[in-house]
């Protein structure tokens, strides 16, 4: 049997006042006399009362909700960014609904339509590995403000939270390079990947500025950067007349896929092939040996991503101009490639 929704109709009737005059009494109006603001309450809380938000948003134009687009909500660097994100809404008085797009594009359109239905006041949303199409994105953008943050478009005009990709991939390879690696591999992924693409730069740089050549038997790309990937194409690697000295993988899972591989075949790291990867997981320092990669600092995306997002929506009378911010990450560096 399905339980009867206490609404303020049904309060008003009880008490034979207004439906009005019980919603200013619940929302503490100065013009409701203190007795009948009293027994409003009091009814309220008996009869279990609960305001519908959306009914009362769409009245005033504005929930105070926020919705949250990720594309996997249990991997570890999405997980830090909302709870900086949901930490930073929550004290400023907002609500936060989470949902996730599983890689999937289509998903991902349903829950920009989604959030657009709840009336959410914006949207904070990390897009798609294979987000090429942005016409949706670009129509919500015309109904309320878009953060992008982690993985971001440059086809869609808004604020855009990132890491410093390019930079922190740079530093990785000249790590390297100092301790005396010649033959780098990298394994990326398409040129669809907006971070990827950034890393791959770094990567570009570093070989340049060092003058050292970029071999295309080196670089490797996948559709899926997965620690099987990092397994099967440290084989491929492996495989070559000339063998790498050193990988680069652009995330933890395939540069721990690259790992397990390489100890399989006894080959010993750092000496023989050192292994770098990116984002700093926490399976980074449960492998043996532990991974050389980058920190990223996922809490301080999140509450900046949120901080831009909320003051959109506060100040919607001024014309704020798209932003891209690059948060600093750090390297950090342990045995995989170095030995005391």
């Amino acid at each position: 049997m399905k339980k009867e929704v206490t609404t303020l109709k049904q309060l008003a009737k009880a008490l034979n006042v207004s439906i009005s005059t019980v919603s200013r009494a619940l929302n503490d109006h100065p013009d409701i006399s203190l007795e009948t603001k009293d027994k409003v309450q009091k009814l309220a809380a008996k009869l279990n009362y609960v305001p519908n938000i959306f009914a009362k948003g769409f009245r005033q134009h504005k929930t105070n909700i926020i919705g949250v687009i990720v594309p996997n909500i249990t991997h570890y660097f999405t997980t830090t960014i909302v709870r900086g994100a949901l930490e930073e809404a929550e004290s400023k008085g907002y609500r936060v609904i989470i949902s996730e797009s599983n890689n999937n594009v289509e998903k991902q359109k349903e829950m920009f339509n989604t959030m657009l239905q709840f009336g959410v006041d914006g949207i904070l949303a990390s897009l798609t590995k294979r987000t090429r199409n942005v016409d949706y994105i670009l129509a919500t953008l015309n109904n309320l403000p878009i953060v992008l943050f982690d993985k971001v478009s440059n086809k869609i005009p808004c604020t855009q939270i990132t890491i410093n990709d390019e930079e922190a991939s740079y530093n990785l390879i000249d790590h390297l390079i100092n301790i005396g690696k010649t033959r780098i591999a990298i394994i990326k992924e398409g040129e669809y990947s907006y971070n990827s693409e950034k890393r791959f730069s770094g990567y570009l740089k570093a070989l340049k500025e060092h003058n050292m050549d970029v071999d295309p038997k080196m670089i490797i790309t996948v559709e899926d950067i997965s620690l099987q990937e990092g397994k099967r194409m440290a084989n491929v690697l492996l495989s070559a007349k000339e063998k790498p000295d050193a990988i680069f993988a652009i995330t933890d899972g395939a540069a721990i896929g690259v790992i397990k591989t390489l100890k399989k075949f006894n080959i010993k790291i750092p000496e023989e092939i050192a292994v770098v990867g990116f984002s700093n997981s926490s399976y980074s320092t449960i492998i043996d040996p532990k991974l050389t990669t980058v920190d990223q600092p996922g809490e301080k995306i999140g509450r900046t991503a949120m901080k831009y997002l909320i003051d959109e929506i506060d100040n919607p009378e001024e014309n704020i101009t798209s932003k891209f911010v690059e948060i600093k990450s750090n390297i950090v560096i342990r045995d995989s490639s170095f030995k005391a």
